[in-house]
């Protein structure tokens, strides 16, 4: 008789929550994968078995996203973090100047490797209003010669997301997207680059995907290392050392579940539900619990807040806790409160915090 698990309310901010099916069907090929009599983690990069699983989520990739047929999908590891340096090490002279705008501390660390390489300066910073918002469009003063743009899609420690990307013409847009990607639509052809840690909406940690478009890696700096080269992973389909396939296998999964559902639009309605729910407990507390982000700044994926007093606050962490609410806690750099609620969290799971948060406040005010 199968013994049933009672699963964690999964809040955390990354590993994060799994879609369970995707898991049980991972559980279910762990010992004989699709008949070879090996575990995925036991085939070889090389074979054909290993081929279709590697292929098929660069497949569904693409199909996803629509990524136009000038771009290609790349996987790297070193998380978003290598990327902090490969992006400039690649595209950025030491005579360049390109421009970072700073709405967290991800920015912050990209901006700090940028500097190791070129110029970077910032184009804009909401760092005086403790990260609070997103800039304004016009906000954003950048030059027409700058090597490249970056901006962070989604910050997870503040729990502010764009809404509306800047227009940079001639200007490559490069984007880190690795806490909202594919939880909303965008148009891939307005970045140049944009990568992702996949352990937030696409699997399991070890992954990176990188979406570039052709030109740029055909205007990369050739006068580095092998392996942080982007047109190494391109020449071989990021199969020239040995991938982390047992992550690439579960992404693929995961972009298989996200298809079943409906795609990217019916993940958008989802993502909004859920989080609607949670804002709805703050909005409504009459500030008990005490938003971050500003309004029109919000994050659908990471929702971040405080409550009235710190003793009640670690209270309220103290009952989540107990209650199967699994990482409720802030960001150890700025504490506070944070619900993490990625693609693959449950409605149910939001609506029980939800609910856990209207009678904390009910037993407590």
């Amino acid at each position: 008789m199968k013994q049933l698990v009672k699963r964690a309310h999964n809040f955390n901010a990354g590993p994060s929550a799994l879609p369970l099916a995707v898991l049980e069907k991972a559980q279910q090929e762990l010992i004989d994968f699709r008949g070879t009599g090996m575990s995925v983690m036991e085939l070889s990069h090389r074979s054909g078995a290993y081929e279709e699983v590697h292929n098929q989520a660069i497949a569904l990739i693409k199909e996803l996203l629509s990524i136009p047929e000038d771009y290609e999908v790349l996987f790297l590891q070193g998380g978003g973090s290598l990327q902090f340096s490969m992006i400039p090490m690649n595209f950025l002279k030491q005579e360049e100047k390109a421009g970072y705008i700073m709405t967290g501390s991800w920015s912050e660390k990209a901006f700090s490797e940028a500097k190791l390489f070129g110029n970077p300066y910032q184009v804009s910073s909401t760092k005086d209003s403790q990260y609070r918002r997103i800039p304004q469009l016009d906000e954003l003063q950048y030059s027409p010669t700058d090597a490249y743009l970056h901006l962070t899609s989604n910050n997870t420690i503040y729990g502010t997301q764009w809404k509306e990307y800047p227009n940079t013409g001639d200007v490559p847009l490069i984007a880190d997207m690795s806490s909202d990607i594919l939880s909303k639509p965008f148009d891939v052809s307005q970045f140049a680059l944009v990568y992702a840690g996949a352990q937030k909406n696409l699997g399991p940690s070890g992954v990176t995907v990188v979406i570039i478009r052709k030109d740029m890696i055909e205007k990369a700096n050739p006068n580095i290392p092998t392996m942080l080269k982007y047109s190494t992973y391109s020449k071989n389909n990021s199969l020239y050392n040995t991938p982390p396939t047992f992550g690439i296998y579960m992404l693929g999964e995961v972009l298989g579940w996200i298809k079943g559902l409906g795609g990217i639009n019916e993940l958008t309605k989802r993502n909004e539900d859920k989080a609607n729910l949670i804002y709805d407990a703050i909005d409504q507390s009459n500030s008990f619990f005490i938003g971050h982000a500003e309004v029109g700044s919000r994050s659908n994926m990471n929702i971040t807040f405080r409550l009235k007093d710190e003793e009640l606050e670690k209270k309220f962490l103290a009952e989540a806790k107990k209650e199967g609410f699994v990482g409720v806690n802030g960001h150890r750099s700025v504490g506070g409160c944070r619900a993490s609620i990625y693609n693959s969290v449950p409605y149910e799971s939001c609506k029980a915090f939800s609910d856990f948060m209207v009678l904390f406040q009910k037993e407590n005010e």
